[in-house]
């Protein structure tokens, strides 16, 4: 992938969906909610704060993250799917 994140931004990967339920049931994939959880894939500078100086982040780079429901903007880049949001659409780092 050769895309740099602006500023703030930062470039994520979905989880795969679950394809069966705990009880052991497969699900179609009209069934299948999109996954809240991805991985960070790549971030921006950091946020410009009023006196000039960057904001770092709070995550980095391989980071498994919860993300909002409808946060983000979905992008397809070399045939894979990616979404790009800022750091206010990530709720939690897991692990």
């Amino acid at each position: 992938m050769n895309v740099r994140p602006l500023g703030d931004k930062i470039i994520v990967k979905r989880v795969e969906a679950q394809e069966k339920t705990a009880s052991g049931i497969y699900l179609p994939e009209s069934a299948k909610e999109k996954p809240q959880e991805a991985k960070i894939i790549a971030l921006g500078d950091g946020k410009v704060l009023d006196s000039g100086e960057r904001a770092s982040f709070q995550v980095k780079k391989g980071d498994t993250v919860l993300l909002s429901k409808w946060g983000g903007t979905e992008l397809k880049i070399d045939g894979e799917e990616y979404l790009i949001l800022t750091e206010d659409d990530i709720l939690a780092v897991v692990g």
